[in-house]
């Protein structure tokens, strides 16, 4: 039988503050896969850590200091990127209106709202 479509609308009233000055908000979840945004404000930190997630995604907008593991690169609207399970990872914010859409599998279970 075929999974059922749902359709979900931005809802902002959705957004969790991870660490100050970044943002979550869950824009769709499936059994496999789930698609979040981030929002980084300018100089906020993304502390470097990991998940058993496998992560790839890319900035919409503004620029971001990336960490992967042991390579740092500055990324811009639409560079894209894949994190590996258990890979360190983190970054900053470098521009204001700092946005990445990342897509998590399995979907993340400590961001289910």
């Amino acid at each position: 039988m075929p999974m059922q479509s749902v359709w979900k609308p931005r809802d902002d009233s959705r957004r969790v503050e991870m660490v100050p000055g970044v943002h979550r908000q869950v824009l769709a979840c499936g059994e496999r896969a789930m698609v979040v945004r981030i929002h980084i404000e300018k100089g906020a930190v993304v502390p470097m850590h990991t998940h058993p997630h496998e992560q790839v995604g890319y900035i919409a907008s503004g620029k971001f200091r990336f960490t992967i593991g042991d390579e740092t690169r500055d990324l811009g609207p639409l560079d894209g990127y894949q994190i590996p399970p258990n890979v360190p990872h983190g970054g900053t914010a470098l521009e204001d209106n700092t946005y990445a859409v990342d897509t998590f599998s399995p979907p993340r279970e400590d961001y289910h709202e």
